[in-house]
């Protein structure tokens, strides 16, 4: 379970080394639709199939990437913890979370409202390819690590 959401300042904001060195009109952008939460461990942050409307930049804790198959126990793709962010399918209609995502200890993100971050993206083209630019490589990371789990579930 989440605590209740409160609000973020700049100095919070551009203090996550995912956003170090962008510029302050972006991040200026993304101050009103960006609040801390708190979860408890096990709580479930996002689930598949659910609307998509926050990215997260993870300030403490530690996140379980998970897929829920079926016929099969719950599989964590990968973790990511303090510094990390997670919750790329704001970007990319139809906008649904795609893997659930939950505390696996106590932890405090910034979630950013997908629609803020869209607009920001737009308005400040150098700023929104920089960010891209990093987000990039945290997808293919996590493309990586599904397919590494599914290679393993599916080896004889």
């Amino acid at each position: 379970m989440s605590g209740p959401r409160t609000a973020v300042g700049l100095p919070e904001l551009a203090a996550h080394p995912f956003l170090k060195g962008l510029g302050e009109g972006f991040l200026r952008d993304l101050v009103p639709g960006t609040e801390a939460l708190d979860f408890d461990t096990g709580a479930t942050i996002v689930r598949e199939g659910e609307a998509a409307h926050e990215f997260f930049l993870i300030v403490q804790g530690k996140v379980g990437l998970e897929l829920v198959p079926h016929d099969r126990p719950r599989l964590t793709v990968l973790t990511v913890g303090p510094e990390e962010v997670f919750g790329w399918s704001w970007l990319a209609p139809p906008h649904l979370w795609r893997s659930d995502a939950r505390a696996l200890k106590p932890t405090r993100v910034l979630a950013i409202s997908a629609e803020r971050l869209r607009a920001a993206l737009d308005a400040h083209p150098q700023d929104g390819y920089r960010f891209l630019g990093r987000l990039v490589p945290v997808l293919a990371q996590r493309l990586d690590a599904t397919r590494l789990q599914v290679l393993d579930v599916h080896r004889p």
